[in-house]
Formats: C-alpha cells, structure tokens, sequence
C-alpha cells in the first residue's frame, strides 16, 4: 500500500518514512504543503498523513482541497492541538482521525491499519521457498511448516519486509527488541544462527546474508 506523509520537520519525516517503509508500505514524503498537494491530486495514495502546520498550506488546507475530488482516501492528521474544539474541526474539513505529537510510532502504525481494514490485505512475504503470512503467523518452506519463536518470526518478518535492503544491527536491536540505547547486538546473531538452522539454510540457500560491521539482508539468490 502507498501513503503519503506531509511533514516539514526532517526528524519526523524520516523517521516514519522509515518505520512505515519496514512495515512494508511504500512511502512518499513532503516538507511542505504545496508539495503535498500536488503529489495528493497526481497520485494514488491509499492514505494520508499530514502534519496540521506545515509551510505553504496547512494540513487542514490540503484535506480541503483534496477532498474536493477524493472523498474515500483516509487521512490522519499529525498536530500539536490538543483542544476539542480543534479536534472537531479537522474532522468536519475532512479527517478520518488524528494523532497528538508526540506520538508512539506503534500507536499511529495502529490507527493506520484501522483505517486501511476494509482494503483487503491478503499478504504473504516470500524469499525464495520460504513464505511467511504475518496475519496468521506462519512460517512454510517448501510447504512445509516452520515453527519458531515469537522474537525469531519478528526478525524473520523484518529481513523478509526489507528483502534486498540492509537491516543494520541497530534497526534491528530497535524494531524487534524495541530497544533504544546503547545495547549489545550480539544477541541478533544467536538468534540468525537458529533461524538458519531452523530453515535449514546452507551456502546453497544463503537467504539469509551477513553484511560484515553492519547488519544482514535478505536476499533472493
């Protein structure tokens, strides 16, 4: 699925392209709200963030324009206001729901996938025989099934969403330990060993790569 965020502050901009892009959306950013206009009426969003104060045109300015030929795309605002008042208001001029900064990047992931629920997402991530179906948890290889742990499957998911992109260990250590500081990543190897030996990879299936110094990717052979 494709979003659009219209954010003008570079940390938070690149921080949810990143975080949505390795839940395996494709991502669209713009700093400013003419930018964001345009990409809104050019192209084909399944939804759309926007940041309430951006330059240009505002958020609520956006949602109005594009709403005048889109009424069923979902759009969440991002914003600092925090009365009811204002609240009300962004919904009448067309917001589906809104997040208060700061914010959890879990609880926004959430609010997007409510909204996105009625667009069907049969989804099933493949890396050459191994298939892995997030919503049912599941994990097969060559039909067969691959039980594995709960921290072993998120890091399988994580590889597999970014499939021919670099993990670094630190994203790693972040997305699926959900730690934030200084912190040993060597636990990230033990736990690539055993999902190695679990599905049974060998240099003939060398699916799963180590980038010396950095991380591991996934990769199709």
């Amino acid at each position: 699925m494709k979003l659009l965020v219209v954010e003008d502050e570079p940390g938070i901009a690149n921080f949810l392209k990143q975080g949505l892009e390795e839940e395996g959306f494709v991502v669209d950013v713009a700093n400013a709200g003419k930018r964001g206009l345009d990409l809104a009426l050019s192209e084909n969003y399944d939804l759309l963030i926007l940041d309430w104060m951006v330059p240009e045109l505002t958020g609520i300015e956006i949602c109005t324009q594009f709403r005048k030929v889109d009424q069923s795309t979902p759009v969440i605002f991002l914003t600092a206001k925090d009365t009811v008042e204002e609240t009300i208001f962004g919904l009448k001029m067309g917001g589906n729901d809104y997040i208060k900064k700061p914010f959890h990047f879990e609880e926004l992931l959430q609010r997007i996938r409510v909204q996105l629920r009625d667009i069907p997402t049969e989804e099933v991530l493949k890396l050459g025989p191994i298939e892995l179906n997030p919503e049912a948890h599941l994990v097969m290889k060559n039909g067969e099934e691959i039980a594995l742990t709960q921290k072993e499957f998120a890091l399988l998911e994580m590889l597999m969403r970014n499939k021919g992109r670099v993990c670094t260990r630190t994203r790693i250590i972040e997305k699926v330990w959900d730690i934030h500081f200084d912190y040993s990543t060597g636990v990230i190897d033990v736990y690539i060993n055993a999902l190695r030996k679990k599905l049974t990879l060998n240099d003939e299936e060398n699916y799963i790569q180590t980038v010396r110094g950095v991380g591991y990717i996934a990769k199709e052979l």
